[in-house]
Formats: structure tokens, sequence, C-alpha cells
């Protein structure tokens, strides 16, 4: 058997574990094509017989290149190889809400941060459970890292458990989990009163404070209890809104937008009405990015940096570290309040 043959030529480098043999010797086979795509691997058994190393050593190296994408195992068929991409060192799979612009900057800084040797495959689920639920059965026991940003739900966590703690980070939202679980998120309340208190001035000087808020979307509640235990505290004239309705712009006010389309639709409507953003009316955005600083003289935002939590991110995938970690919430102040 030649790929026998492959594994056994290693014997003689004393630098190498049994299991790193047993990995090289495989790939070997598939970089020269001695192995393709939809072969079956020898069974353990097989291989505790041909080359006597322990069974638990036989399924390490298994395992690592399941990892790395290299092979599946199919349930009492046995291990398969699925594709020949062998300079990958780990495939991870990626799931997150959706494209906003802010998970686009966390998946860039992501992937240029892990380079080339890390294969990601990029997933979504729309704030939809069972569409939550469905991409982690379909992806289940296919990669070697799993980095989720969840959904905060009983049934989400019960789902990520069945996922092994090393094999699984949690980024974006904060969701309980046991200890051993690793987590890169944010805190939305407690860091969202303080910033709204930090820009209590600004918005005194308007006559009505509005938050755009819709509890379908994916938006956190927590900034709402937040605004509305602000405003509460400060007896600012508040008020909770589902979405912009185009035309109803009021000068005077100040528009706190959670969604990107929200956002634009307010700013839309103040460029037909006339008015000058941070005069005639106040803007105040979550989840900052480039287009917020240029339009309209620069919007103030209320954000988490998503690039920090993207190089924190493929530090704990590169070295394996636990981590738990809650990224801090900056105000950034421009000329729209």
């Amino acid at each position: 058997m030649l790929l026998i043959g492959k594994i056994t030529d290693l014997e003689a480098d004393p630098t190498l574990s049994k299991h790193e043999k047993l990995v090289r010797g495989i790939i070997a086979s598939i970089d020269e094509g001695i192995l393709v795509p939809g072969d079956q691997l020898p069974s353990i058994n097989v291989m505790v017989k041909k080359i006597g190393y322990a069974r638990k050593t036989i399924v390490k190296a298994y395992e690592e290149l399941k990892d790395r994408g290299l092979v599946e195992s199919k349930r009492v068929k046995g291990y398969f190889v699925i594709s020949q991409e062998t300079k990958v060192t780990l495939k991870l799979a990626l799931l997150l809400y959706s494209f906003y612009r802010f998970q686009e900057e966390f998946y860039n800084t992501f992937r240029k941060e892990l380079g080339k040797r890390y294969q990601i495959d990029v997933f979504f689920h729309h704030n939809n459970i069972t569409v939550f639920e469905t991409i982690l059965s379909n992806i289940k026991g296919k990669y070697g890292k799993y980095v989720i940003a969840p959904i905060d739900s009983a049934e989400t966590t019960f789902l990520l458990k069945a996922i092994a703690p090393k094999k699984l980070l949690i980024i974006d939202r904060y969701l309980p989990m046991p200890n051993e679980y690793s987590y890169i998120s944010q805190e939305f309340e407690e860091s969202n009163y303080a910033k709204l208190v930090e820009l209590l001035p600004e918005i005194r000087k308007y006559k009505k404070f509005v938050l755009f808020f819709d509890p379908s979307s994916a938006s956190p509640i927590s900034i709402r209890r937040s605004f509305e235990r602000f405003i509460s505290d400060y007896g600012i004239n508040g008020d909770v809104k589902k979405k912009h309705v185009q035309g109803s712009l009021k000068k005077g006010y100040t528009y706190f937008c959670i969604s990107d389309s929200d956002f634009w639709e307010v700013l839309k409507d103040c460029r037909d009405h006339g008015y000058e953003v941070g005069k005639d009316i106040g803007m105040l955005s979550h989840d900052d990015n480039v287009v917020k600083e240029l339009v309209f003289g620069g919007i103030t935002t209320i954000s988490t940096s998503f690039i920090e939590m993207a190089r924190k991110a493929a530090n704990h995938v590169k070295y394996g570290e636990n981590i738990q970690m809650i990224i801090p919430t900056n105000l950034i102040r421009r000329n729209s309040l």
C-alpha cells in the first residue's frame, strides 16, 4: 500500500511524533495523487495492524486532518478524503448575522490577520433561529474551528454546547456559556448608557431625542433599555419609534439610528428638507465605519472596534489560548451633534 510506504518513510526522522508522521504521510499521498477526493483512508484497525501505532495516535492524526478540512468522517463508514488543499493549516466556519458594513470590517481584518494558510467559510443566519440551527447541523464536524456571532436565546446556548469548547469562539454578542468556552464580545446596556451620559450637553440642545429600534431586528434589546433609562434619569423628552418614516423628519430633533437603513433614510430626508446636520437636526449612530466619518461632515457614533475584535479573534485561532473578553465601547465625537 503506497500510503503506508509514505508513512514508514518518515520513521527515521526523530523530530516527528508518531501522529505527525501519520499526518505528513497522508498529506504527501494527497500531494502526489496517491489519494484523491472520495478515497477512503484505511480504518483505524487496519492502521494499528499495518504500522503498529496506538489507536489514540491514529485517531488524533485523522482528527487533525479533519480540522484542516482534508478529510471527513462518515458514521460507521470511516474517513474519506474531501480536499487537496494541503497548504491549509486549519479550516474555519465563520457564522455571522449578515454582511453589514461593520461585520465586513471584522471579516477583512480577520482574514488578513490569519493569512492564506487558514480557510474561512462564511455563513449568515440573519438572526433566524431556524436558519441558525440548520447551518449548524450542516457544518457540524466539518471544521476545525467555529467562530460564531450567536443569537441571544436559550436554544442557541443549547446548540452551541454541542461544539467542543476548544473548537468554538463566540464573537460580537455575549452569550452565557460554561467557563471553558471562549468569547470576544460587546457589552451594550451599561456602556451605551455611559456614552449617552457623556453626550448629555449636546442632546439637551435639541427639543426631542428619538431612537429608532425595531424589536424584530437583530439589534440588542439592551440598547433600547439603556436609552429609556437615560431619558428617564435625566428628564429628556425622548421617544422610541420602530423605524423612520420618510418625510417625518422634525427640525430641532436629534435622532439615534441603530440600523444603517434608518441612518440613510434620515440623511436622505435631511437632504430633501434642506436641514443642516449638527444644527437643524442632531444625528447619533451605532457601529462606526469610514462612511460615517465622511458623510455630512461626520456622524457621531457609539461603537466597538471590530478591527480590534477581529485581531483578538485571529490571535485566539492561531494560538488556541482560552479568552473571555469584552471589547470596550467608544464614543467617537464628530459634527452631527
